[in-house]
């Protein structure tokens, strides 16, 4: 697929709500043209050419992704630095809130982790350049457009950038079975949640880069979840902390 479509109409909207330069629209030459009303409203506000086309136009472009009668030629996601995510911590007045995904290569569990990101308000997220799905288009359709508001930073050494993460406060809780239960462990202050891949989990050296490691607890007989699942129960519980202030006098200390 051409890099810088974006497909859908949730993943088209988000994309001109939040300012991405968009280079063109092409909606389906269709009679309920008031369905993508919304989005007519906002390419003209901001000036942005638009073209009714027939459908084999759109299947072309989007290459197998389900377009919804809508596609955008959208300028690429430009990834930040990790200290741009601090940054914007520091700008809203919040401890940092990041989440690294150590080789997560489903395009659809990557985008959902940023979906959920963006909704427990997450500062940035931190992908490895090597064992990664990158910000592709899928990405952003699964992201349901939330990939628009969420800085991500591509680094070379996942390690590396731990270290400088704690070296400026923040504590790394990484997610692995066999853990402490995230449920009694303190999640608040400057945090930084590591997620692992949906088939090997976290690498040896980033687990033991780790200040420490939290499980969800498992009733049934299956032993683990979906990082994408495993990975927002663990956001919102960061979050449910951070909104309470307080957490539960039986949490356990961080080393």
């Amino acid at each position: 697929m051409e890099e810088n479509v974006v497909c859908g109409r949730n993943a088209v909207l988000e994309l001109l709500k939040a300012g991405q330069p968009v280079h063109k629209i092409l909606l389906r030459n269709e009679k309920n043209a008031d369905r993508n009303s919304d989005i007519l409203y906002l390419a003209k506000e901001k000036g942005i050419p638009y073209q009714f086309v027939d459908n084999s136009v759109l299947n072309k472009h989007s290459l197998g992704e389900k377009h919804q009668g809508v596609v955008a030629f959208a300028a690429a996601k430009e990834y930040v630095e990790p200290q741009d995510i601090l940054e914007l911590a520091r700008e809203k007045g919040e401890d940092p809130f990041i989440l690294v995904l150590d080789g997560i290569e489903d395009p659809h569990n990557l985008g959902a982790l940023l979906r959920t990101a963006d909704a427990a308000g997450v500062h940035g997220v931190v992908i490895p350049k090597r064992r990664s799905a990158g910000l592709t288009p899928a990405v952003g359709r699964a992201s349901a457009g939330a990939l628009a508001y969420v800085p991500v930073a591509r680094v070379s050494n996942l390690v590396q950038t731990l270290k400088f993460f704690q070296e400026q406060g923040c504590w790394v809780a990484g997610a692995e079975t066999g853990g402490q239960d995230v449920y009694r462990t303190d999640l608040t202050g400057p945090r930084v949640i590591v997620i692992g891949g949906e088939d090997k989990g976290l690498s040896r050296l980033v687990k033991e880069t780790c200040d420490v490691i939290v499980s969800l607890p498992m009733h049934g007989k299956m032993t683990s979840l979906n990082a994408s699942v495993a990975g927002s129960l663990i956001m919102y519980e960061v979050r449910r902390q951070r909104n309470q202030g307080l957490y539960d006098t039986t949490c356990q200390s961080l080393p």
